[in-house]
């Protein structure tokens, strides 16, 4: 194959597609990103990011946008035979904390969230392709060649399937995509316009027979997401969706005129599906999102752990595809993410489970659905050869690296954890005055790709962690000396004493980050 003028080609330009290619992009990766729909979906989808989400968006820049263009999480009212028997706000009770900003999900229509999300890569100068099927793939040891319907190829050193459960990249490599498909635990969706209910609230109404699902779509006038049991004819047989089905469905279970609902877009037919993938990496082509792992829909953790994958991916392919890193460190892309594929598999049929038998009772509603588990603060990769070193009484390597509110020594200006991590480098903190020769060694000898910070170490160039917030988010006393490397996907990669001078070095000259 001729050397390809792509580093990487991603297929798919949903969040999971394009968290990646904005994430390449600002890495100076050479991204292109396709997607065979011809224009881009105006549909909603996904309700939006939960907060370890947001975490990542913040990394990429946007996520002032996208909590501008969204809405905090409504309250839910539950109705049975047309008669409101609940409230509930499963987050009211919730604040921000030092080490999690994020509290809640945020609700956002997809389509705007793809909007700000190709607004930033543009900024990189990447634009998506569309009208771009892929058909055909073809790898040996140096590149893959991608086969677009009318003929055209693209060559690329690397390739990642990005697009969806029906993905073409996962058929074409013959990735067996094993679970089921649960026939009676089916529901229709789509976005509709609606007139009359209170857009402040999420209405639920369930009977002995059916459900209807109304929450209000930011940004939007009179724009729903809609979701009901199915319609069924008089053999038991699910109607299509329609507007007219929708309408007759509001009626019933809403009491409410079916006229109120005037129109219906995205007319779909969703049904409870779990299969995952047993292999993230085939050679040079790879799987992320819902192309690698489909579940059910509660707890909304569909489009939050495809965006968790490609933050996870991004800057180990940008490492390997440069050079730097040997590619057996993608390897680690499957080692990590494919557990916690596994892992939401299970949580989301057991929150299901919990659901559906919460509304069979009279003020039962979908916040059942709702854990601290779906917010996706908890995954971690302590299991992972990436993680190093031992741990303190609240963190250990592997896990998710908290925020903490420190301040600039040199300026006295505030300055959070998360700002020093965001960006595509480690982040070295070296927590007290014993660990400024290590600071020292690992900032003059690893250049860019590392950020190293002293925390309380007595020097004029640092952060004071004078609140002692870090220290207790990290789980160090105040005596201690200790050092903390984070990965540029904001993960711990070890921990280790502050004395320990050659850990850092160690860890990122090891073989699987970089190239001997």
């Amino acid at each position: 194959m001729p050397k390809p003028p792509t580093t990487v080609l991603i297929v798919g330009s949903g969040p999971t597609g394009l968290t990646l290619a904005v994430d390449l992009a600002r890495r100076a990766v050479a991204v292109r990103i396709i997607d065979k729909s011809p224009q881009f979906p105006r549909s909603s989808r996904a309700k939006g990011p939960n907060p370890r989400s947001l975490e990542i968006l913040e990394d990429l820049g946007v996520v002032g946008e996208v909590l501008a263009a969204g809405s905090a999480p409504l309250p839910m009212r539950k109705y049975r035979d047309g008669q409101v028997i609940a409230d509930a706000d499963p987050y009211a009770a919730m604040r921000p904390t030092v080490d999690a900003p994020y509290d809640r999900p945020w609700l956002i229509a997809q389509w705007r969230l793809e909007e700000i999300l190709r607004a930033r890569l543009a900024e990189y100068g990447v634009r998506v392709e569309v009208g771009a099927e892929l058909v055909g793939l073809a790898q040996d040891d140096d590149s893959v060649t991608a086969t677009l319907a009318g003929g055209a190829e693209i060559g690329a050193r690397y390739v990642v399937g990005c697009d969806g459960a029906h993905s073409a990249v996962r058929k074409l490599l013959g990735v067996p995509f094993e679970g089921k498909t649960t026939e009676e635990q089916m529901m229709v969706c789509g976005d509709v316009e609606v007139s009359g209910p209170d857009r402040g609230i999420w209405h639920q109404w369930f009977d002995e027979d059916g459900a209807v699902m109304l929450c209000p779509i930011p940004g939007t006038a009179s724009g729903w997401w809609f979701q009901a049991g199915p319609e069924r004819d008089g053999s038991g047989r699910p109607v299509p969706p329609s507007l007219e089905s929708f309408q007759r469905l509001f009626a019933t279970h809403t009491r409410l005129p079916g006229d109120l609902l005037t129109q219906a877009t995205l007319l779909s037919t969703y049904r409870v599906n779990e299969r995952m993938v047993d292999r993230y990496r085939v050679g040079r082509v790879l799987l992320a999102g819902d192309a690698a792992h489909v579940h059910s829909i509660a707890g909304g953790l569909g489009m939050n752990t495809g965006i968790q994958d490609a933050f996870n991916l991004g800057w180990k392919l940008a490492r390997a595809a440069s050079g730097r890193a040997l590619p057996e460190l993608l390897d680690t892309y499957e080692e990590e993410r494919l557990p916690i594929a596994a892992h939401t598999l299970d949580l989301t049929a057991e929150r299901l489970r919990a659901t559906l038998e919460a509304i069979r009772k009279p003020g039962g509603g979908l916040d059942s659905a709702i854990t601290p588990g779906t917010y996706g603060l908890g995954d971690g990769y302590r299991w992972s050869s990436l993680a190093t070193g031992g741990g303190t009484d609240r963190l250990r390597a592997g896990d998710r690296a908290p925020d903490a509110p420190c301040r600039d020594t040199a300026t006295g200006a505030p300055r959070r954890l998360f700002e020093t991590f965001a960006g595509p480098h480690f982040t070295l903190l070296g927590f007290g005055a014993g660990s400024v020769r290590a600071l020292r060694d690992a900032a003059a000898a690893h250049g860019d790709e590392l950020r190293a910070y002293a925390v309380d170490a007595g020097t004029t160039q640092g952060l004071s962690d004078e609140s002692g917030r870090a220290r207790s988010a990290y789980g160090i006393g105040p005596d201690e000396d200790v050092l903390v490397l984070v990965r540029p996907d904001n993960h711990v990669g070890l921990i280790a004493p502050a004395g320990d001078h050659r850990t850092v070095a160690d860890y990122l000259n090891g073989e699987a980050l970089e190239r001997a």
